[in-house]
């Protein structure tokens, strides 16, 4: 669901480094660097755990390098000194780099991984100690909670936030989509959800997100004229919200306005052509508009899904 789409994942604190690039060397003299090339003197130098002299020359390695085998072990290798040594944003530059270069390695995406993961620890914890009485500090930790599913606690950290800040962006959205994240909310919850994404939109017009699912809730509620307002208006704030596309066709084929529906749905598809819900609710809408070959092209595309993903049949109620 849509409301879950940006929940806050957990934070790894490592950063390691596979053992073929921690081998054994002999350092350096730093007094005869024309022994040996950057590329060589560099990747010495951090093996050896002189990370301060080795910082400059893999910097260089990684803009001057022509063997991709090099590049990668100096950026590795250079990514490990910067965090080591507390230097973020020589960090972000190796990655940069070796995320370009190397966008599919397993090794330059492991790292990445635990590199990122321990900068934003490191930068929740600037906040924490820079600002502690911040509602920032309060938006940080009631993320962290719903993350592990203490949705109570999270939402008391909201309401606290909006105490003393009622018109600050974006609570009142986070608000109602940690209480429809509930397991089993019930139509009280609901209820306050929906006020809470209404209140949103009062303060940020510009929020697809809180128009969404508002859709949403109007579409579960089979009250397609409001479900199809507020898709609209999702859609038109954010045109590449494939799900508000999506939802917008699909209400508009439940009231049987099957010509209107086309134009949405094939854009959905366009957008997630892999989304099977999709195909099938345009292939409705083409068939019921009389445009019978593009429908079974639709419909064939659907059926192709459903036997590759029986589960996901996309078979949507009309």
């Amino acid at each position: 669901m849509i409301w879950s789409m940006f929940r806050p994942r957990p934070l790894g604190t490592a950063l390691l480094l596979s053992s073929s690039l921690l081998c054994a060397g002999q350092t350096p003299k730093p007094s005869s660097p024309s022994a040996a090339s950057n590329a060589d003197l560099g990747i010495n130098l951090a093996t050896t755990g002189h990370c301060g002299e080795a910082l400059p020359l893999l910097k260089r390695v990684m803009r001057e390098a022509g063997a991709a085998e090099i590049k990668k072990k100096a950026g590795l290798l250079g990514l490990r000194c910067a965090m080591t040594h507390n230097q973020p944003y020589e960090a972000v530059d190796f990655l940069q780099i070796l995320q370009r270069d190397f966008p599919s390695d397993p090794e330059v995406l492991y790292q990445a991984t635990h590199a990122y993961s321990d900068l934003a620890i490191r930068a929740s914890q600037d906040l924490l100690h820079g600002a502690p009485s911040s509602y920032q500090v309060h938006e940080l930790n009631a993320e962290a909670l719903e993350s592990q599913g203490k949705w109570d606690e999270a939402a008391a950290e909201y309401r606290g936030i909006l105490e003393n800040n009622p018109k600050l962006p974006g609570i009142h959205y986070r608000l109602g989509r940690l209480l429809l994240s509930k397991p089993n909310p019930g139509p009280e919850v609901a209820r306050e959800a929906k006020r809470n994404f209404e209140l949103e939109l009062g303060i940020d017009p510009q929020n697809a997100g809180a128009e969404y699912v508002l859709g949403e809730l109007a579409r579960q509620d089979s009250n397609w004229t409001e479900a199809v307002e507020h898709f609209s208006r999702a859609a038109k704030l954010d045109s590449s919200f494939a799900e508000a596309y999506l939802g917008l066709g699909i209400s508009l084929v439940s009231e049987k306005r099957f010509p209107e529906a086309v134009a949405p749905l094939t854009t959905a598809v366009q957008l997630e052509p892999q989304n099977p819900v999709g195909h099938y609710n345009l292939a409705v809408a083409l068939s019921r508009s009389g445009r019978r070959e593009e429908a079974d092209r639709e419909f064939a595309i659907h059926r192709k899904m459903q036997e590759a993903a029986p589960q996901n049949t996309g078979a949507s109620p009309q």
